[in-house]
């Protein structure tokens, strides 16, 4: 691996077919001129939205992560716009790559924490263990595990032409993208739990509306990722294929519609259904109980109740 690295030169345009290929300047700027416009859209309503719970002292950190998510998605979509006008800027698709992949790791990470809310209130003996808990805090972890893997991988890749080093990191990034899937998939495992286990007598509510108007917004979240990740998951595993060759998965209507279409799904559901009203809940909390005790904790200022996610 260091006599590889040593030697590398590059960087090195691929070789091989990639989601979206390329971008050019038509018609890849004006659909994401487009897709721009409406991630700055979604910016500015849950900038909004957290600007104006916070004034009332009812912080709602899941709002600021979603502006987050949409700022990031806002910069992925203006280098893929400089990448179709520097179509041979190795360095500038690489970023551009990297970026596609990174930004909904957010999303992924607030269907877990929202998920673990719906399950703390339905089962609190089993939401607040400290097995479950602290199992979150290492999930979480591993994101941000998985997100160096992928950066590590990708950059290594196009700057070696030695083949053992490119299978070593295409295993990395087989291995990345697999465990994003999994992760994707336990909101739906937390709500299995909550909702099929006995009813527990200590059940709580939070927030506003009905639980089960909560496990649908959770599900239909959830299930719209799983279809992101499995997708990103089906052509990372498939055998690679020459740039020249590409597959029927590799184009950019697939592109678009299962990255940045999924997306604003996501965000409309997400945003429109007002999460920071049905998920809120008292700051500070750490034991079953404390969902119901809105007189003692007014802000969610800190999210000590939910495992901190790794950048």
């Amino acid at each position: 691996m260091f006599d590889a690295l040593e030697k590398r030169g590059g960087p090195y345009p691929s070789t091989t077919a990639g989601m979206g290929g390329a971008p050019s300047v038509t018609p890849d700027i004006p659909v994401c001129a487009v897709f721009m416009a409406l991630y700055i859209g979604f910016a500015a309503t849950n900038m909004t939205i957290f600007q104006k719970n916070r004034r009332r002292n009812h912080k709602f950190v899941l709002s600021g992560m979603l502006f987050g998510f949409c700022m990031a998605r806002i910069t992925t979509l203006v280098l893929r716009i400089v990448w179709a006008t520097r179509q041979t800027n190795v360095q500038l698709a690489i970023a551009a790559q990297i970026l596609v992949n990174a930004g909904i790791l957010l999303v992924y990470i607030i269907n877990l924490i929202l998920a673990q809310r719906l399950l703390r209130a339905k089962q609190p003996q089993l939401g607040w263990h400290p097995v479950v808990r602290h199992g979150a805090k290492v999930l979480y972890v591993m994101i941000g595990g998985a997100l160096v893997m992928v950066i590590t991988s990708t950059v290594i890749s196009v700057y070696t032409l030695n083949p053992g080093t490119l299978e070593s990191c295409r295993d990395v990034q087989l291995t990345a993208i697999t465990y994003l899937l999994v992760f994707t998939c336990l909101p739906l495992f937390h709500i299995a739990l909550a909702f099929l286990l006995p009813r527990s007598k200590q059940e709580e509510n939070f927030g506003e509306g009905k639980m089960v108007t909560k496990m649908i917004i959770i599900t239909l979240s959830t299930c719209l990722c799983m279809l992101i990740a499995g997708f990103k998951a089906g052509v990372t595993w498939s055998p690679p294929r020459p740039i020249t060759h590409p597959a029927w998965y590799h184009s950019k209507a697939c592109f678009y519609v299962f990255n940045f279409t999924a997306e604003i799904i996501i965000l409309c559901l997400l945003t429109f259904t007002r999460i920071d009203k049905r998920f809120f809940i008292p700051n500070g909390s750490t034991r079953p109980g404390d969902y119901s005790n809105l007189s003692k904790h007014t802000s969610e200022e800190d999210l000590c109740a939910e495992p901190k996610p790794a950048a």
